[in-house]
């Protein structure tokens, strides 16, 4: 009884949920709509939603820090070993 509960409540959530994407994906459509109606009464062109980012944007910014610190900096010691006061070294 317990496992057909269960399947009936992950069916249940699962139509649930792609309601909801429905709803989203209607307003979104609507949006557009009305958008594109507005570019044409307006008279202007319809460009369409488009994202303009550079996938190497990131890396180029990571890149260019490494390359201002410069290699030196990379294995300098974060700090000097004699301020470590609670470990003793081992000979």
């Amino acid at each position: 009884m317990m496992n057909f509960l269960l399947r009936l409540v992950l069916i249940l959530a699962g139509l649930i949920f792609a309601a909801s994407l429905l709803v989203v994906m209607s307003i979104l459509l609507l949006v557009w709509a009305v958008r594109a109606v507005w570019f044409k009464l307006t008279g202007r062109s319809v460009l369409p939603f488009a994202m303009r980012m550079n996938p190497r944007a990131g890396f180029e910014q990571v890149f260019r820090q490494a390359q201002k610190s410069g290699p030196a900096a990379a294995r300098a010691p974060r700090h000097k070993l004699d301020d470590v006061t609670d470990v003793e070294p081992k000979l």
